[in-house]
C-alpha cells in the first residue's frame, strides 16, 4: 500500500498584507468565521486590487 505524504501548507508572504486589508474593509470577522471562500467576488477583488496598489507603491 502506498503511503500518503502529509499535506504541507505553503506560507504566503502576502498573507499579512491580505489580512490587514481585509480588516480595514471590515471583512476580518466574516473570514475568521466562514473562511475566505465566503467572500463575494467583489470583496475578494477589492482585497486583491488594494494589495496590488500597495505593493506597487511600496516596491
Amino acid at each position: 500500500m502506498k503511503q500518503q505524504r502529509p499535506k504541507v501548507r505553503r506560507i504566503d508572504p502576502l498573507e499579512p498584507l491580505k489580512m490587514e486589508i481585509a480588516a480595514e474593509l471590515g471583512l476580518l470577522e466574516q473570514i475568521h468565521s466562514n473562511g475566505w471562500h465566503s467572500l463575494s467576488a467583489k470583496e475578494a477583488g477589492r482585497i486583491g486590487g488594494l494589495m496590488t496598489q500597495r505593493r506597487r507603491k511600496d516596491g
